[in-house]
Formats: C-alpha cells, structure tokens, sequence
C-alpha cells in the first residue's frame, strides 16, 4: 500500500509540475504569436501608402541668396547672386547667376545652365555640366561648363566647377559657405569664392593665375526659412595680373565693404 500511494504521489508530481509548465509558457507563447502578428502588419505594405519614394515627381527651387547693397562710404554697389532649378529626385535643370552693378556699369555676370544629377556612390554631391556666358557691361564670352556642387563633411556646402572655352582658354571657379546657427533663427554664414583663369584677357580685364578673391561673412535673421534680411562684412581683391588692369583702369585692387541685404528662397 505505501509503494502504491508513492507511485500516485509521484504521478500527482508530474501532472502539477507539467501544468505549471504549461501555465507559465502560455502568456509567453501568445505574446509571441500577437508579436508575430503585428510584425506582419508592420511589414505588410498599407493600401493607404503611397510607394516609398516619388523619383519622377518634378519639384522646383529658387534661391537668393545674396541681395545686398555694399559699401565703403563713397563707393556703393549691388550684389546679387541666386540659382534655381527644376526636375526630379534625378534630372534637374539648374540657373545661376551672379554679378555686381554700380551707377554705371555691370561687371563680373555670370550665367549658367546646367544640367544636374547625383553622382553614383557620392553621397550629398551632383555633377553638373552645362555652359556659362559672361554677359555684362564688357565683351561677352561663352564656356563650357562641368563642376559638382553638394554637401561636403560638417554640411560645408562645396562647389568647384571647370570652364572651357575656345583657343585653349581653361577658368576655374572654387566655392563654399556654411550656415553656423547660433540659435534657430540667427545665422552666421562665411562664404568664399576664388576664380582662375589660365591666360589674360584684356578685354575683360582678367589676368592667368588666381584672378580675384570674393569672400565674407553675413549675420542674418530668419522671419521665416524663407525670408532673412542680414548683414555682414565682404571683401573683394584682385591678384597678379588682374591686379595689374585694375591699377590701370584706376580701380583698387583691395575692396573691403559693409554690406546689407535681404536672402530669400522659394
């Protein structure tokens, strides 16, 4: 009798360690079967979503982003300088233009078309290539051009673009600037912009070699994104030979100004 009622102790054992088993593992498996589900809900694509990306969708951008007045007292001057484009997350077709006026003249126009897309494996950077014409107050020219222009490492925005036009004439532009917030509406932004050219053009008064300096650093205020009037320092400064026409023509070859301006976009 007492070996009979340990085999049924025994059995009585089992059967309550196997509920508690059974009890214990059941919350365990049906959260894992409710996690199961809702990760083939997640997955699962909502007829509501559009797809993913819209590559073929045509947007446009407009930016100015310098529109100022500069001065130094006597001298005063207009600078502008803005690009715009339209087309999709792959095609664009970019303008720019940029150059200085005063009372009498236009000197330094710049105008680009270009046709732009992102460069494969070159994160944040496009090629570009197109033609420029140099189209002010003095003879005109014509270039090829082709360049990159994106975001380099910290966001610095970089664009360095080559020229070429006829009777072996080769130009290079180097720009760059960055947007330093100080807080979510003041911005500092030092910029710089170099220009080379690898023969003279008296015509243009443009000497080989590094031709001209513009560079400056602007405090704006931001209304909204898209509106922030500023000001700032600027200076201009010609070098080598087109230091030398400068001279000639009775200009000065060193023009620290202060300036004020408006930046707007679309």
């Amino acid at each position: 009798m007492p070996d009979r009622q340990r085999v049924w102790n025994r059995r009585a054992i089992l059967c309550c360690t196997a509920a508690i088993v059974a009890i214990g593992s059941a919350p365990r498996a049906s959260a894992q079967m409710s996690m199961a589900r809702s990760a083939s809900k997640v997955v699962s694509p909502s007829p509501d979503l559009g797809p993913a990306m819209m590559d073929n969708h045509v947007v446009a951008h407009v930016l100015l982003d310098q529109f100022e007045g500069r001065t130094n007292g006597p001298v005063n001057q207009l600078r502008w300088d803005g690009e715009g484009w339209i087309g999709t997350d792959m095609n664009r077709f970019w303008i720019k233009s940029e150059g200085f006026s005063d009372n009498t003249s236009i000197s330094d126009g710049d105008h680009e078309a270009l046709y732009d897309r992102p460069i494969p494996r070159m994160r944040y950077f496009d090629a570009q290539v197109g033609v420029r014409a140099d189209l002010d107050s003095g003879p005109a020219r014509v270039w090829a051009a082709l360049g990159t222009e994106g975001l380099a490492p910290c966001f610095f925005q970089f664009a360095p673009t080559l020229y070429v036009r006829d009777g072996g004439n080769v130009a290079g532009r180097l720009t760059g600037s960055y947007d330093l917030l100080i807080s979510q509406r003041w911005i500092v932004q030092p910029e710089v912009e170099l220009n080379f050219y690898s023969k003279d053009d008296p015509g243009r008064r443009i000497g080989s070699g590094l031709s001209d300096l513009d560079t400056g650093v602007r405090l704006r205020y931001e209304f909204r994104r898209k509106f922030g009037p500023y000001i700032g320092f600027a200076y201009n400064g010609t070098y080598g030979n087109t230091a030398r026409y400068s001279r000639q023509a009775g200009e000065p070859t060193s023009n620290p100004r202060f300036v004020f301006g408006l930046r707007l976009w679309y």
